[in-house]
């Protein structure tokens, strides 16, 4: 399998002192790992804490193991797994032996892991079952001669990651061990980790967020990783307190239920620090209560499976732009706001779609024609609409495919749902477009609130905060909880649906 597509700018992040002068991931990660003196792996689904002799030693066992089986360099290893610890060992066992990791996530069902595979046609696959259970072949993997020197290369392809969302089929993106490499270390430093930090991964480590955040971060800097297997808010909030957890990320739905646990107590997450949250959903309202309920610096982030974390705050940056934006470059990565009828760039502040290059960003995907649909001249063509100041801090303000169209007027779903989360009740809320046959669409909001929230209550709000009339919900529905995708974001195509059956 063969990287689909080339930075037009690889001789410059190739040069000597570049971004891509680096060792490979298993050299990065074995250097850092010699440096621990606690737990760096934390599993309760297995009752397993590993500190970084263990880990490393299964990791030399499992890479030989790979070999025995008779996976060679460039080759593709894929597995199903919940967020376990065997899934970590795998990761690190393919960069050592310059094999390609192809996590699927654990909810997939037979026909999307059959497509999925089809991709990339995988010299070994290890479903479910496979991974853990009495008969498991990771257990005979584990058994493998211990192989200890890495046999990869820079340049090598790491992962196949399988985008998910709910329409169309996966696509398979593949990010290079320097391309990942680059992008843990530009992380560490702009979220200030350090060895003592711990971080509590609930979103799928066969997603980018669960990868860059609970493997390859937690390696490149000696920290523990605490996973879950499975979200529940009561048991996020006891780990967060057992581990000592200092570090949190992903969507705001994770921090919304968090923070509406039965249990919750100030408390108990007392040692958290920061947390970091990207996604649809991340308004000013969201920032100011999570940050003043956990106690935490809580900031707003924007990547994606083909750029991850391009954008956040850094520490020392003013609160209301991590509050109000979703950050600045994080690292090399370049920012456009283009015209998306014409493609050229509009002037600062204005609305576009959002276009990206860089070191850190994915070199393609494994279907070549997708490429070529969504790279044009070394730009991603990400689909997101956002606006970015002179002085280089973007504002995501929706998807091209989210904007409400309600008698010839654009709606952004994102801009809806910021006002609606300013108000003092509203927890949550997600804008979609319903069918009208006179208008084409209207407004419907579908809210979590701590009290009775209706239509009438949306159109005063609406009005009080001097918000033009044709934004304004005309259905609003009160929801305990909010239907999400498998890494947590809000599942919008569930809620159109659903919007269609309201009288």
């Amino acid at each position: 399998m063969r990287a689909t597509y080339e930075h037009p700018r690889a001789a410059e992040y190739r040069r000597a002192g570049g971004p891509w002068d680096i060792p490979s991931l298993d050299e990065l990660l074995t250097r850092a790992g010699r440096l621990s003196r606690g737990d760096v792996l934390v599993d309760p689904s297995a009752g397993v804490r590993m500190r970084w002799p263990e880990l490393d030693d299964l990791v030399a066992r499992v890479a030989g193991g790979l070999r025995e089986a008779g996976v060679r360099r460039g080759e593709v290893v894929a597995w199903q797994s919940p967020n376990w610890y065997e899934a970590v060992v795998l990761y690190r066992a393919c960069w050592r032996i310059g094999a390609v990791a192809a996590p699927v996530h654990h909810q997939a069902g037979p026909a999307d892991v059959d497509r999925m595979l089809a991709q990339v046609d995988p010299k070994l696959a290890l479903g479910r079952e496979d991974v853990r259970g009495e008969r498991a072949r990771f257990t005979a993997l584990a058994e493998g001669a211990p192989y200890r020197v890495s046999a990869a290369r820079p340049a090598d392809l790491a992962v196949a990651l399988f985008t998910s969302g709910s329409t169309g089929g996966p696509k398979a993106v593949l990010h290079t061990q320097r391309g990942l490499a680059y992008k843990g270390r530009v992380m560490i430093r702009c979220h200030g980790l350090a060895m003592g930090d711990s971080i509590l991964m609930p979103a799928p480590l066969a997603h980018v967020s669960g990868l860059l955040n609970a493997v390859l971060i937690p390696g490149l800097v000696p920290m523990k990783a605490a996973l879950m297997a499975q979200w529940s808010p009561d048991e996020a909030l006891a780990t967060v307190s057992r581990e000592h957890v200092t570090f949190m990320i992903g969507p705001p739905t994770f921090f919304v239920s968090l923070m509406g646990a039965s249990g919750f107590d100030p408390l108990q997450v007392a040692t958290l620090r920061l947390v970091s949250s990207g996604g649809a959903g991340v308004t000013p309202a969201f920032v100011a209560e999570a940050s003043e309920r956990l106690g935490a610096r809580v900031k707003r982030t924007y990547g994606s499976t083909e750029a991850p974390t391009v954008t956040t705050s850094f520490a020392g940056d003013a609160e209301e732009r991590a509050r109000s934006t979703d950050g600045r470059s994080t690292g090399g990565a370049e920012l456009r706001i283009t015209d998306p009828a014409t493609s050229r760039a509009v002037a600062p502040g204005q609305v576009g779609e959002l276009w990206l290059r860089g070191p850190e960003l994915f070199v393609g995907y494994v279907d070549a024609k997708q490429t070529r649909e969504s790279v044009m001249r070394g730009w991603l063509r990400t689909g997101d609409l956002a606006t970015l100041d002179r002085a280089g801090w973007l504002t995501v303000v929706g998807r091209m495919k989210d904007v409400i169209i309600r008698g010839g007027e654009n709606i952004a779903a994102a801009e809806v749902e910021s006002i609606l989360e300013a108000h003092p009740s509203v927890r949550h809320a997600v804008a979609v477009g319903v069918p009208d046959a006179r208008l084409g669409e209207r407004v419907c909001a579908f809210v979590v609130a701590d009290r009775e929230f209706d239509v009438d209550d949306a159109r005063s709000w609406f009005e009080n905060a001097g918000v033009a009339k044709f934004k304004t919900p005309e259905r609003v529905e009160r929801v305990e909880e909010l239907p999400v995708l498998a890494a947590g974001k809000v599942d919008r195509a569930a809620l159109r649906a659903r919007a269609k059956q309201l009288p």
